[in-house]
């Protein structure tokens, strides 16, 4: 990402936490860890993600029978109430296995006045809290290429730990790593997604072929998808170390806000011709918000071509 150094303007200047400490969480896990937990745990009185009928031992529903069915799997009991034939269906419980690959590319150390919070850390509570909520579920978390699937009670805590101990090299500019995942596994890559359209379509393309489903959840600093800006600035691109001098700000604007749109549009052609789903959250919203979304989709309820945009 470009951060904005301004000539006599300080206006919506980037954090001055440095890069290599945005990127290092082992200060600042105490606070991000309770936060995961309590969307978790917020998450658990909403909807429940996972839930669908399957082979298990637990009762989920009543439905009309329908005509072609065994006629063993009527509830006789229940149809006798109304006069009409039901099936009972039963939960599955079957675990899936689901992965998280959480972006920490110097792009993510971003944070603007505007956010609530870097893309670093909401990407990591996001991740944290989902693995919570899908472990209470009955599903297998892991970490691409830092643990192997987990279905613990400390899940949160567990990959909390991983994080820490993978630290981010200074010149990190990472993709997803190689893992031995399953054709059924579901992967959720939690990034800003600033790389070139060919990198991200191989990345896609790559995992599309590894895994049953697939899920971006595109997280973005609102500077980045505003560009506010006045005055005469410097941007600096983090990853390529390289900077721009450029005359009056605000009137790239509209150009950049263009470009952007059709970047969006473009990532979001390429990852429904996968199957996958997109959701796009920015940081001055709850994170509650895009984690209830991406339990939506996983619960079974996507459909290719509805992308979230949460903003």
């Amino acid at each position: 990402m470009v951060w904005a150094r301004f000539l006599g303007n300080d206006t919506l200047q980037p954090s001055h936490r440095t890069v290599s400490d945005a990127l290092s969480l082992a200060e600042r896990l105490p606070d991000l860890v309770p936060e995961a937990m309590r969307i978790a745990a917020s998450l658990a009185h909403g909807i429940h993600g996972r839930r669908r009928a399957g082979t298990g031992e637990t009762f989920w529903q009543f439905r009309p029978f329908t005509v072609g069915e065994p006629a063993s799997r009527i509830d006789w009991r229940r149809s006798g109430r109304d006069h009409r034939l039901y099936v009972r269906e039963r939960e599955w419980e079957a675990a899936n296995t689901i992965w998280l690959w959480i972006d920490r590319s110097l792009s993510m150390a971003y944070i603007s006045e505007l956010a609530l919070a870097s893309k670093i850390d909401r990407a990591v509570v996001l991740g944290l809290a989902l693995a919570g909520s899908l472990v209470d579920a009955g599903e297998r978390v892991g970490l691409l290429g830092l643990t192997t699937p987990l279905a613990s009670r400390s899940i949160i805590e567990k990959l909390a730990i991983a994080l820490t101990e993978a630290a981010p090299s200074a010149d990190q500019n990472q993709s997803p790593p190689a893992a031995a995942v399953g054709r059924r596994d579901e992967v959720i890559l939690i990034s800003d997604c600033l790389k070139p359209l060919e990198e991200l379509e191989d990345i896609i393309g790559t995992l599309s072929r590894q895994v049953g489903r697939g899920h971006v959840l595109l997280i973005a600093d609102p500077a980045e998808e505003l560009f506010p800006f006045s005055g005469q600035a410097i941007l600096h691109e983090n990853e390529r170390s390289t900077d721009l001098r450029i005359g009056d700000a605000a009137s790239w604007g509209a150009e950049y806000r263009n470009r952007l749109a059709a970047f969006r549009d473009t990532l979001a052609i390429l990852v429904r011709a996968r199957g996958w789903s997109l959701t796009v959250h920015r940081t001055d919203r709850p994170a509650n918000e895009a984690a209830l979304q991406m339990l939506t989709y996983l619960g079974g309820r996507y459909q290719p071509g509805q992308d979230g945009q949460n903003r």
